[in-house]
């Protein structure tokens, strides 16, 4: 009789402090002896936005060289990703105790610093790649594009691709109310992103439901809306000192998720040196909420 395999998970929920809010996540504590292929089932399986799977190694490698973690969403896997940094990143520090946590990534080491704050929550602040600003798009097209008028879109910030690890299009806009009923073609949209350099769009407006919070965003991509997307947060941080949005070193905050009923929080900063941005930092709270094991032949 064949034996069976098993592998421990936890699912978690990422930019909250409260259960059933947020992005989810599955996390795989132990993945050694999963192949490819059987990854890519398993993030099909779990049909989340992204599913990450640990690989432990020898202390002092990890210690080099960090925590190497895999990221995979239904359809493919992805070099890097915030809420699954972030979400993976705090239950490495729930196993460790360590209030650093590096992961390696397909796009190279991430720190993810750990801290309490005045209300005694734990946060996560991830430190992303520097950013690379890509092209700026036009309106009209962005507007055939994504079924929207021209008088939709913000004229005083440009619509720009920007990458720190995986490129987004942030795409500010007038009212918040058109966010509020944003419908897309899926189809559409990835034609025009197919002959881009954005991967997909993320779409903002300087108008929020919370006063505190300096934008909200919402994001579609071929999975569906993704309740909080910290990959993106952080092209759009870069993107928001760049163009006056948010001062350099000041701590604002994406609110995303809303109109999925899962609001999310996501705390952002970075530095501006002149025309330089960089020290891009994404943060935000995490609940843990369920944990299992999957058995496989």
């Amino acid at each position: 009789m064949m034996s069976s395999r098993r592998f421990a998970y936890v699912q978690l929920d990422v930019f909250t402090d409260r259960p059933l809010a947020g992005n989810q996540l599955c996390v795989f504590t132990d993945a050694r002896g999963l192949s490819d292929d059987e990854m890519q089932a398993i993030a099909r399986e779990t049909n989340l936005s992204e599913t990450t799977f640990i690989f432990p190694r020898e202390q002092a490698v990890e210690r080099e060289r960090g925590h190497k973690v895999r990221i995979f969403t239904t359809q493919e896997e992805l070099p890097f990703a915030g809420h699954p940094t972030l979400g993976t990143a705090f239950q490495l520090h729930q196993q460790t105790g360590e209030d650093l946590i590096e992961l390696e990534l397909a796009v190279g080491k991430i720190p993810v610093r750990f801290t309490r704050d005045e209300a005694g929550r734990t946060l996560g602040e991830m430190r992303q790649r520097d950013p690379e600003f890509g092209a700026i798009h036009n309106v009209a097209d962005v507007a055939q594009a994504t079924g929207l008028p021209v008088e939709a879109f913000g004229s005083d910030l440009p619509i720009q691709s920007v990458s720190t690890g995986m490129s987004f299009i942030i795409t500010p806009l007038r009212r918040l109310a058109t966010l509020h009923t944003l419908h897309m073609d899926q189809p559409r949209l990835q034609s025009y992103l197919d002959n881009s350099d954005g991967k997909f769009f993320y779409m903002v407006s300087r108008e929020t439901e919370d006063p505190a919070a300096t934008l909200h965003a919402r994001m579609f991509f071929y999975n569906g809306e993704d309740p909080a997307t910290g990959s993106a947060a952080g092209c759009c941080a870069a993107w928001a000192v760049r163009h006056g949005v948010l001062a350099s070193d000041t701590r604002g905050s994406i609110e995303q998720g809303i109109e999925m009923k899962r609001p999310s929080r996501i705390l952002i900063q970075a530095t501006r040196v002149g025309d330089t941005v960089n020290n891009v930092r994404v943060g935000g709270s995490v609940v843990p909420l369920m944990r299992g094991e999957l058995t496989l032949p």
